[in-house]
């Protein structure tokens, strides 16, 4: 009965691309018009059917990760991919739509505010993972958010440079500045902003491990005499600041904290400063967070549009003096760390098991996805409290990442990456 009422729903559901399932009583039926990759995948067992039949957008990533869903012909991404591509809501079935909008309703991590033990608890169930873990698919600097692929033929590690330097040039940072990186996972912007551009900088974050390996680096550069990196919530930051930055921090803070935040951050921002929010966005609020990704890897996270971010801000007191939206770039992103974390499976066993690989590897493939066919993006939000703390025009920003670029020359790992050889990299999947 359940492998007919699946059936069902998957031949209305998927009307294109080329699907193959096999039930767990052995029967097999295709799905699709018979274009794109073709794909096969066994249920291994009749609570498997029934668990992803109630429940398709956790459970089916559940059972991938216990082994109950098998992968015959194809990857993970490319299944994610197909769903995504083939979403209709008009056709969801009435249990479908009513799981949709009991979530909508009951789900609490968009609703609920995010208070300081909440904050750490998050923070430690993803950050506080091994370092070594990271260092397998991030680039060397280990910036874990969007890069910017000013060129399509950038490498990972030449992308990363170019986010930082984008973000450095819109922020207008002077020598001697006072900068608080607000989120500083481990350290890599601060670093940057005090080496390429003479800041001063505080880096805070929740995460004992980043607050580790980003302390250590600093002092490997000596430089930790201007970059001091503390365990400590924004919340609790005292101080003025001539600028201030966020990267991939802000999907954290939780929706009814978004007023919280903009009033410290116009708190600490001196009156002539500059701020640069460098984060996740979709292109509508969402009723509720994405099953999976609440449960197993960013608990308490929430992805906000911007018609939810931007009143806020409003009644903040700050400016609003730039918009960018960064569009498919941390599709290309997640492609390469998914890319470089398959190619580390032996060396990820060796911290973790079998279970979290296939966990993680459907957590990049979905981010991928997401980002390829959902329309989440990444957007650059440029505050300040006077007007004219910004020129007139946006050309600044070419200039001062120019200038920038040559200031990176004089430090040897920035440097060898403007020499490094650049192949050319197949955009999109």
């Amino acid at each position: 009965m359940l492998e007919q009422s699946l059936h069902a729903i998957l031949r209305n559901q998927v009307p294109a691309g080329t699907l193959r399932v096999t039930f767990p009583s052995g029967r097999q039926e295709s799905y699709g018009d018979g274009t794109g990759t073709p794909l096969a995948l066994r249920i291994a067992d009749d609570r498997a059917l029934r668990r992803v039949f109630l429940d398709p957008g956790l459970a089916f990533a559940e059972m991938y990760m216990d082994g109950r869903i098998l992968l015959e012909e194809g990857d993970i991404y490319d299944v994610i991919a197909l769903a995504k591509s083939n979403m209709r809501p008009e056709v969801a079935t009435g249990g479908a739509k009513g799981l949709h909008l009991w979530r909508s309703i009951t789900h609490a991590p968009v609703l609920r505010a995010v208070g300081l033990k909440a904050a750490r608890a998050n923070v430690a169930h993803h950050y506080d993972l091994d370092e070594r873990l990271y260092r397998l698919f991030l680039d060397g600097d280990m910036q874990y958010s969007c890069a910017f692929f000013e060129r399509p033929e950038m490498t990972l590690d030449q992308a990363q440079l170019a986010k930082k330097r984008l973000i450095a040039a819109k922020l207008l940072v002077r020598p001697g500045a006072r900068v608080l990186d607000i989120g500083c996972g481990w350290g890599g912007m601060a670093l940057y902003l005090a080496r390429v551009a003479g800041a001063d900088v505080t880096g805070i974050t929740l995460s004992q491990e980043q607050h580790r390996v980003a302390t250590e680096r600093a002092a490997a550069a000596g430089l930790s005499d201007r970059v001091r990196f503390l365990i400590q919530d924004y919340r609790e930051v005292e101080g003025s600041f001539d600028n201030i930055v966020s990267v991939g921090m802000f999907e954290h803070v939780g929706l009814p904290q978004y007023p919280t935040f903009f009033r410290t951050a116009a708190r600490l921002l001196a009156p002539g400063g500059v701020m640069l929010l460098h984060a996740m966005s979709q292109p509508y609020p969402a009723p509720y967070n994405q099953p999976f990704i609440e449960k197993y890897i960013f608990p308490g996270g929430y992805i906000p549009a911007l018609s939810e971010v931007l009143p806020a801000v409003e009644k903040a007191g700050l400016l609003v003096r730039d918009t960018e939206i960064l569009a498919l770039h941390y599709a290309e992103t997640t492609k390469e760390w998914r890319r470089r974390f398959l190619a580390n499976r032996e060396k990820v066993l060796e911290l973790y098991d079998e279970r979290f690989i296939r966990m993680w590897e459907f957590y990049l493939a979905g981010s991928e996805s997401s980002f390829r066919h959902d329309h989440i993006h990444v957007s650059h939000l440029q505050l300040a409290h006077d007007q004219a703390s910004v020129p007139l025009t946006r050309a600044y920003i070419p200039e001062a990442m120019a200038r920038l670029a040559r200031a990176e020359l004089a430090i040897p790992e920035y440097a060898v990456l403007h020499d490094a050889p650049a192949p050319k990299r197949r955009t999109g999947s």
